[in-house]
């Protein structure tokens, strides 16, 4: 009696199966590498939104709320900032050259777009592995099945052997193929759909934190702004801290 399994199943299997078995294993890899990659890229961004929706806008000037928001390389909140105060000392140096072609509202959302959709295509980097490995693996592993019937098919036509001993082992070797397609491929799935999801709300917040610091520079506050800090007013710390961003970008 033949023992059947995994590794039957590659002794016995031609060069076009141990391929099919490979690439999957491949796929697999793949999958889960960018899954990792990217659970831990989203938990550090998680941390970062937070420090941007609360701690940024209650620091005591722009300084500190950069660097309460600095944790590490790669903070799009702090690139956010950054380059919002750089456009906006720049437009004010530059005036006389820029005001009859651009005014600042115009000029600060182009820069800050820039910088929002460099990030936002940052986000997505890797989800079109996921997607590709979660649509074709199936396929792959049923191209093996098929390929393993017809084998054994092609050995029932030479034998002339056609029982259910002689068919059952090949057929059921070949149906391991379909199965590690699934098991490459449901992963995948489950992971792009987890990690699309939470790209949302990452690109919500970078673009609510970039619509602010828009409304930020032109008028001097945040919108809707709950609660600016304990004890201390919204407007109050607001005009602090626009009084503190202004000194700052105008010496």
């Amino acid at each position: 009696m033949q023992e059947l399994g995994l590794a039957y199943a590659w002794q016995t299997g031609d060069m076009v199966s141990k391929t099919i078995a490979i690439v999957l294993l491949i796929m697999s890899v793949l999958s889960w590498g960018v899954m990792i990659i990217k659970t831990v890229q989203l938990l550090k961004l998680r941390g970062m939104t937070r420090r941007a929706v609360t701690s940024f806008w209650r620091a005591e000037n722009f300084d500190a709320g950069v660097e309460q928001l600095n944790t590490g390389p790669g903070n799009p909140f702090v690139h956010l900032a950054q380059v919002g105060v750089a456009a906006n000392a720049h437009q004010q140096q530059q005036s006389s050259q820029l005001h009859s072609r651009f005014d600042l509202s115009d000029w600060l959302g182009r820069c800050l777009k820039d910088v929002l959709e460099e990030h936002l295509s940052r986000l997505q980097m890797g989800l079109a592995i996921l997607a590709s490995i979660g649509s074709t693996a199936p396929f792959v592993g049923l191209f093996g099945t098929v390929w393993g019937i017809y084998h054994a098919l092609k050995v029932i036509g030479t034998t002339g052997d056609a029982s259910l001993a002689q068919v059952a082992g090949p057929v059921g070797e070949s149906l391991i193929m379909t199965a590690f397609g699934l098991f490459v491929a449901i992963p995948a799935v489950l992971g792009y759909n987890a990690i699309s999801r939470r790209n949302k709300g990452v690109s919500h917040a970078l673009a609510r934190f970039a619509h602010d610091l828009h409304a930020y520079f032109l008028t001097g506050a945040r919108v809707n702004v709950e609660e600016a800090s304990p004890g201390v007013p919204s407007n109050a710390a607001d005009k602090r801290f626009t009084n503190a961003t202004v000194a700052r970008t105008t010496s």
